[in-house]
């Protein structure tokens, strides 16, 4: 894949190539789940700097909110429901160039202005999601959906 994006010099590609080892790192060898999470959130946001960067975990019939870097966030998202409930009920990858246009969009902040969703699957079910807002439009494309798919794979259930 080629990716043109460069973020301070260094293209995304570059910049998801580098943090991949590194987040295999930091949640091999470590069981609890939260911990992992918790984790790969600060490190995607630190590397990345996208304005919000977190994970929702299938508890019941809700998506519940888990570790995450950034702003207040939304605590129980419905199925089916947003951004985060639509990567739920369909199990694969959203990508979201202006939240404004998404059908049923929940805005927990008015900053957010397109999302990547990716989904947690084990065993046939969505477990959880990675939900990945930028304050940009259009932040997110294939080169995204690519390498947060490979990191969402390094998480246990």
């Amino acid at each position: 894949m080629n990716e043109e994006i460069r973020v301070d010099s260094v293209s995304k590609k570059e910049m998801y190539e580098e943090i991949l080892p590194q987040i295999k790192a930091l949640v091999y060898g470590e069981g609890d789940i939260i911990s992992n999470m918790a984790n790969m959130s600060a490190a995607l946001k630190q590397v990345f700097g996208f304005f919000w960067v977190g994970f929702y975990r299938v508890i019941d019939d809700k998506l519940v909110l888990g570790p995450y870097q950034g702003s207040i966030a939304c605590t129980h998202i419905e199925y089916g429901k947003g951004v985060c409930g639509t990567c739920w009920k369909e199990k694969k990858t959203i990508i979201v160039p202006d939240v404004d246009q998404f059908p049923s969009h929940i805005a927990c902040s008015s900053l957010s202005k397109s999302e990547i969703v990716v989904p947690i699957i084990s065993d046939g079910e969505v477990k959880a999601v990675l939900d990945i807002d930028s304050d940009n439009l259009d932040s997110f494309n294939e080169l995204d959906s690519y390498y947060l798919n490979i990191l969402v794979g390094y998480l246990k259930f």
